[in-house]
């Protein structure tokens, strides 16, 4: 609320702090701190769901191979479980997620609202560490991914043999270069390369299928494996429940599919309370993109597990991370096996892409108005340059390995699908509506059951999400500290009989009183103004306006002040203002003040009885303490000129 003289900063920090977000400029920021579109623009929900697919139907280029490593034989039937997860568990809360938060926070932002205080801080914190796992492994696996394509392709494999690493750490600078320079999001480019892609696909689905019609031998030899093996049908389903968890990667991109709901063409009688046209659409999107991946993932899995050899799915074999692939290279020929390649390569990269501006969609959503980032965290290239070395981190510690990533993506998915689950059981209870509350808390179930089964099995994901856990907590709660004295109200809105109080003392000397609230009768004010006025020896001429700050959620960084005025006892004065800190309050109130008056106001108050370490503590933490010193530091650092600084009084 004042304006601080700063030296000219550098070309490169100017560079490097461009704006808040430089994606999509003709639409508008599509990054950080975001607006979303008018409900009457944006695209047609199939285009968007384009823009999800990048991400869902990708999973295609590895998910057949992690399931044939996973379940073997059962693959097809442990398959067929994971579909019908997807459509009656997955597909159904994330229909309500987006009629629950049509713009676009997600199921994160449902449960942000049913938790407050520190708790629900920390807890939005804990699901960020998970989101960013799977956002971060999306990156990480699907150029490792790619770089398999790349590496395993006839007509490359001689010259790229044995450099997966590198080339994956290639690909990822890439991704982190393009960021750079500027993402410009192009849904056209999404529906381009998902088209492609998905037709391609339905060409090497029905060359499998043809080929095992024509040699029936092989369903034959399947299923008298499967029976000699599992027995009958019964042990079959249980076995494929156990194995569920390790395929958990199919049910990637729901959190995506409601993350870009803001650019889903809405009605025109739409508002932004009420978008019914861009719910209905982006249930539509939902529901057509479960169905058409549920299909590719019977299929394929069906195709890949009878025609390929086992000893292929594993680390070093040819269908390794690449099951279509290779089949599309041993039925369909070297050139459109190639071709095959270049399409999954596209779309793998073009998946990171899309994760990549999911994190920096994500994060600066929240962290910044939880005081919990650095103000270069608004910022998009510098969030791009750490997430590229977080990705470079992890793909050196996963080896650049599909398979040994799958336990961290599948983690981040599954948590992330669970909270969803658990936040649209508790709307549909808060609804009144017992039957959803019942159906939803049995799809919650069994997403614990899934991800608790995930986390016993593959450690390495829950062990990611804590390293990013304790990472975001750790470097939040050291930026809150550091931007503890900073001055973070929004806006200030008085109503009459404030306005009227502060044109009144503005012809005189104006006069604030800082009192804490107790019994609020005649004599609480009589004592406080003689206090006053003994401790700083003041004649009784003097007047004062009586300023009383309730604390609502400390544990919130920033937003607005209304102040009331009220006159008490026909006699006192009093603003009352709710705020998540005292100090800050009082010191905005103020400078609101000072701008609005030209006068310098004076503020008094009585020292904070107590350590002074222990009122800082409390002050950061439940927004009061040691009120006095602190209103002076937040005021010192928004104004910088003393002669213009409000003036703070203590006896």
């Amino acid at each position: 609320m004042a304006t601080t003289e700063h030296p000219a900063p550098s070309r490169l920090r100017t560079w490097m702090l461009e704006g808040l977000s430089d994606m999509g400029r003709s639409g508008g920021h599509t990054g950080p701190h975001a607006q979303p579109e008018s409900p009457h623009k944006g695209q047609r929900w199939w285009r968007v769901m384009c823009l999800t697919g990048v991400d869902y139907f990708s999973t295609l280029g590895y998910q057949p191979g992690i399931a044939a490593l996973a379940a073997g034989l059962l693959s097809p039937i442990a398959t067929v479980v994971l579909v019908i997860v997807t459509l009656a568990g997955a597909l159904p809360v994330y229909r309500r997620v987006a009629e629950e938060s049509p713009h676009g926070e997600g199921s994160i932002a449902m449960l942000e609202r049913l938790l407050s205080f520190w708790q629900g801080k920390l807890f939005v914190l804990a699901l960020l560490g998970f989101a960013a796992t799977d956002f971060l492994i999306t990156i990480t696996l699907s150029a490792a991914d790619t770089s398999t394509h790349l590496v395993e392709n006839p007509h490359l494999t001689s010259t790229l043999h044995g450099q997966q690493m590198l080339i994956t750490l290639i690909l990822v600078a890439l991704l982190g270069a393009v960021f750079l320079k500027g993402f410009l999001e192009a849904i056209g480019v999404a529906v381009a390369l998902v088209g492609v892609y998905l037709a391609l696909n339905v060409v090497v689905v029905c060359v499998g299928f043809w080929h095992v019609l024509t040699a029936s031998h092989v369903v034959t030899d399947w299923t008298s494996a499967l029976t000699a093996e599992h027995g009958n049908i019964f042990v079959m389903i249980g076995v494929s429940l156990i194995v569920f968890p390790k395929l958990a990667l199919g049910l990637s991109g729901f959190e995506t599919g409601v993350a870009v709901m803001p650019h889903v063409q809405g009605d025109p009688g739409d508002t932004e309370q009420q978008p019914t046209g861009r719910i209905r659409d982006t249930r539509k999107l939902l529901t057509t993109a479960a169905v058409i991946m549920s299909v590719f993932l019977i299929t394929t899995s069906f195709i890949t597990t009878v025609l390929i050899p086992e000893k292929e799915f594993k680390t070093g074999g040819q269908a390794n991370g690449r099951a279509l692939a290779y089949l599309a290279h041993q039925y369909l020929g070297s050139a459109f096996g190639t071709v095959y390649d270049i399409s999954t390569i596209a779309i793998l990269w073009f998946a990171g892409a899309s994760a990549m501006a999911g994190l920096l969609n994500l994060m600066p959503r929240y962290l910044p108005r939880y005081g919990m980032a650095p103000h270069w965290a608004r910022a998009v290239r510098p969030m791009v340059i750490v997430f590229t070395l977080i990705a470079f981190l992890v793909t050196w510690i996963f080896d650049a390995n599909v398979d040994a990533q799958g336990g961290a993506y599948a983690t981040g998915v599954l948590v992330l699908i669970t909270s969803a689950a658990i936040a649209v059981t508790i709307a549909a209870h808060k609804a009144g509506q017992r039957n959803w509350t019942i159906a939803f808390a049995v799809i919650s179930a069994v997403f614990v059951y899934t991800t608790v089964v995930n986390v016993i099995e593959r450690p390495d994901g829950v062990k990611i999400g804590a390293c990013f856990i304790a990472g975001i907590i750790l470097v939040s709660l050291l930026s809150r500290l550091a931007r503890a004295f900073e001055l973070r109200v929004t806006h200030i809105e008085l109503d009459d009989m404030a306005e009227r109080f502060i044109r009144d003392t503005a012809s005189r000397k104006i006069r604030f009183i800082a009192n804490e609230p107790d019994r609020r009768d005649k004599a609480e004010y009589r004592d406080k103004i003689e206090q006053i006025r003994a401790d700083n020896d003041m004649p009784e001429a003097e007047d004062f306006v009586f300023v009383e700050v309730t604390v609502t959620d400390p544990s919130e960084f920033e937003g607005g002040l209304t102040v009331r005025g009220e006159v008490l006892h026909n006699r006192y004065r009093v603003l009352t203002v709710e705020s998540a800190s005292i100090p800050n309050a009082l010191a905005a109130l103020l400078l609101h003040v000072r701008n609005s008056t030209g006068c310098i106001p004076h503020i008094y108050f009585e020292w904070t009885e107590g350590s002074p370490f222990a009122n800082f503590l409390r002050f950061f933490l439940f927004g009061q303490g040691e009120v006095a010193p602190v209103t002076r530091e937040v005021l010192r650092e928004a104004e910088p000129d003393r002669a213009r600084r409000p003036r703070v009084h203590t006896g």
